[in-house]
């Protein structure tokens, strides 16, 4: 008797993570079909339905798959009453706040445990909390294939974006005293906090209605959005993220030899060795096992999750330094599996710590890198987003 094989149809979009999950896929022994296309909205896109429309009426499919949550997606999934697995790799996903978030067929995954609340909080009935992961099976042989190590050898080295093109500061100048101050101070109160989310709380509703005159919320009809998601993930939250990022490569460079790679303008950071961006797949991991020190910033818009980069130095087996996220103690020994800072005071004081303590530096990065190997791969995190969602059963 033959049995069919199992089978995806999977969107690709530009995700870093989306090679490892398709390659993961295979590896469970699942035919994989992708659908690539632009979308004009992530709500909406007729010509993208009536594409994906034909596609699942020719070919049958165990399960649709995406990287982040698209309701243009669910919509037809809705109507072919096949399962639609999403798993997140940003936060908050604007997408998610749509009327199709209550459609039947939806599986979702997210990274960040308190968006993940809120959603079970307003009734979206299939919703879990699920972390990001590595492959380190595809790091360790882009390393041990590796010819060209020394050229990414770093004392301290950040990957990563300068948020210097934010709507923020193009928005500020139109804006009231007021409220410029109101929100110079908000961003000041976010960025002395670590592992927390101040933004949205300090948009009162007597903040949004002043704001509703000078900046205007772009949303389609079934969106249930506001001004106040909006405004203080990519608006106020990009300004943070650059301030916080800025400041601290500032200060690490009084000291050290600090490398930046990123596609963002660093003609500012004075001191700071400008590198050029680095392609994901192959040059990232090089630069997180040559880098002595590895940094990671967390995006305040993230408020308790782990992000990406964390796991993607861990897994090339780089020491990492990072603010404090909630549940870095929920996956890591904090001072075994890798080393965190609460400000930019501490963050230069551990940065000299650890870069005259080379063998407790050492053996943190091992250990970081053993933990991610053996309890956060990507094969594991698929099978427990299937195995959660009961699709064969």
């Amino acid at each position: 008797m033959e049995f069919a094989k199992k089978r995806v149809l999977i969107y690709k979009w530009r995700a870093y993570n989306y090679l490892d999950v398709y390659e993961t896929f295979q590896r469970m022994g699942y035919e994989v079909d992708v659908i690539e296309q632009s979308l004009s909205s992530y709500d909406e896109d007729e010509a993208f339905s009536n594409r994906l429309s034909h596609i699942l009426s020719e070919t049958t499919y165990d399960f649709m798959f995406t990287i982040n949550y698209f309701g243009v997606i669910s919509d037809v999934c809705e109507r072919f009453a096949l399962p639609y697995i999403s798993w997140s790799c940003d936060s908050p996903l604007i997408s998610m706040y749509h009327e199709s978030v209550f459609n039947q067929c939806n599986y979702i995954f997210l990274f960040d445990k308190s968006s993940c609340l809120y959603f079970q909080s307003i009734g979206v009935k299939h919703v879990w909390h699920l972390p990001l992961a590595v492959d380190t099976g595809r790091v360790d042989y882009i390393l041990e294939n590796a010819s060209d190590l020394e050229l990414y050898q770093n004392e301290i080295s950040f990957v990563g974006s300068l948020y210097e093109r934010n709507t923020y500061d193009k928005l500020l100048p139109t804006l009231p005293p007021y409220l410029q101050g109101y929100f110079d101070s908000a961003l000041e109160a976010q960025l002395n906090v670590s592992g927390g989310n101040l933004l949205e709380r300090l948009l009162t509703d007597e903040i949004c209605e002043k704001l509703q005159q000078y900046y205007r919320l772009e949303k389609t009809e079934r969106s249930f959005s506001n001004l106040k998601l909006i405004f203080s993930t990519t608006v106020l939250g990009y300004k943070a993220a650059k301030e916080q990022r800025t400041r601290a490569l500032l200060a690490l460079a009084k000291k050290h030899s600090v490398s930046i790679y990123t596609n963002s303008n660093a003609s500012k950071l004075l001191r700071v060795d400008y590198r050029g961006s680095v392609d994901y797949f192959s040059q990232m991991p090089k630069v997180f096992y040559g880098s002595k020190i590895n940094l990671n910033f967390t995006i305040p818009n993230i408020q308790s999750g782990i992000p990406l980069r964390v796991w993607d130095i861990l897994g090339a087996g780089g020491f990492l330094l990072t603010n404090y996220q909630p549940e870095l103690e929920l996956y890591f020994d904090i001072g075994k599996d890798l080393e965190i800072f609460e400000d930019t005071s501490q963050l230069e004081q551990k940065a000299s710590y650890y870069l005259s303590h080379e063998k407790e530096r050492a053996q943190i990065a091992e250990n970081g890198y053993q933990k991610v190997k053996g309890t956060h791969s990507y094969m594991r995190r698929i099978q427990e987003m299937i195995d959660k969602s009961a699709i064969y059963q």
